[in-house]
């Protein structure tokens, strides 16, 4: 008897689509139900930013940084500002350190919020996708207490932040570190502790911790197959050496552990917020800076540990008000192409399910 033959099948999957996480498509082929290739297709979102960056002054620059991961955006200011200011050799106020630390943690928190909502909602967890989003209210709300902004918020300064946060700020700030916990336990009651949801993510999108090394990838992703790196203290930066706090790593490499390792390193960046807060000094929360900023001739690397991954700034002076040249390394940009490794060989429904654990956000890939 002959072997049955299926026809393959070519699927397209965005830009248009809801579990794509913004404008990203990618061209699927099928033997049926099991993925055989991914040819992702960039572009859809391209802004032209690292372009942009060479026709404006530095301080100018910043608000462009925002729209790079949008969900994260006081990472992108506080990576752009240190690089400048690593190429300045501009000290920078004490309390400003402490501020940025205090941003840029409630930042990975609410990013880490956006992405649990996604990924449940993209196994049909609609009730799950409410809770997230409910408590990123409040870090919203913080934000907009300072800078007027909720998503993009131009808080970082060259030589420190924009503003001393309002009287209302920390009663706020501590308010929400208090309910904090019990908002992590009904994420896991809801969402990761439910028999559905370990079915569909333990054990599929299989991401090796050699494959992980081999395409640099890096952030919660690598974390989640048992590579303990964060540049936090791969390369401290800013005060981070002196916090109290662990690198979470787990070693399932699926899904799941993608899923799971948000929640752990959520509970690090309240601990960090808590030890800032208690620590924090007075003074200003901004260095003086000439209002025309020309950098020295030269060249500077930094890189921050965004909530994606590693987000570094490779910027050029020739030593005019404006950066001669700015291009950005970008978590999600490098994390994507591992697409092929984890998904050729599943079915279509996992395809969603790890395309939603890599946490793209398509504002720091079409940058």
């Amino acid at each position: 008897m002959a072997e049955a033959k299926t026809e393959e099948l070519i699927l397209n999957m965005g830009p248009q689509h809801p579990s794509m996480h913004g404008v990203f498509r990618m061209v699927i082929h099928l033997e049926g139900e099991i993925v055989t290739k991914i040819e992702p297709k960039l572009g859809y979102l391209h802004r032209g930013i690292e372009k942009l960056a060479e026709g404006r002054t530095y301080t100018q620059v910043i608000p462009y940084m925002d729209r790079l991961d949008y969900l994260a955006s006081p990472h992108n200011e506080m990576g752009y500002v240190q690089a400048v200011e690593k190429l300045m050799g501009l000290e920078i106020p004490e309390r400003a350190e402490f501020l940025r630390v205090i941003y840029a943690e409630l930042a990975r928190i609410a990013s880490h919020q956006v992405f649990i909502a996604s990924a449940a909602l993209d196994i049909a967890g609609w009730t799950t996708w409410g809770y997230p989003f409910r408590d990123r209210e409040r870090i919203l709300d913080i934000y907009e207490m300072i800078s007027g902004n909720r998503m993009t918020t131009n808080m970082m300064r060259i030589g420190g932040v924009s503003s001393e946060p309002p009287a209302e700020f920390w009663p706020a700030l501590k308010s929400f570190l208090e309910d904090f916990p019990d908002m992590l336990e009904e994420y896991y009651g809801i969402y990761l502790g439910n028999e559905i949801a370990m079915g569909r993510m333990k054990h599929v999108g299989i991401l090796s911790k050699e494959v992980a090394q081999n395409l640099s990838l890096t952030g919660p992703v690598i974390r989640a197959s048992g590579i303990d790196y964060d540049v936090r203290k791969a390369e401290p930066y800013g005060i981070y050496d002196r916090f109290d706090f662990k690198v979470p790593v787990l070693h399932g490499c699926d899904s799941y552990d993608r899923n799971m390792i948000r929640i752990y390193e959520m509970q690090e960046s309240a601990k960090i917020i808590q030890q800032a807060m208690e620590n924090i000094p007075d003074g200003p929360v901004i260095a003086k800076v000439p209002k025309l900023i020309k950098p020295p001739v030269g060249e500077v690397y930094h890189r921050v540990e965004n909530p994606k991954g590693e987000l570094g700034f490779y910027i050029v002076s020739d030593g005019s008000p404006k950066p001669a040249r700015l291009r950005i390394r970008t978590g999600t940009f490098i994390n994507i192409q591992v697409l092929n490794e984890i998904c050729i060989g599943s079915n279509i429904q996992d395809l969603v399910v790890n395309f939603a654990t890599l946490d793209a956000v398509l504002g720091e890939v079409d940058k």
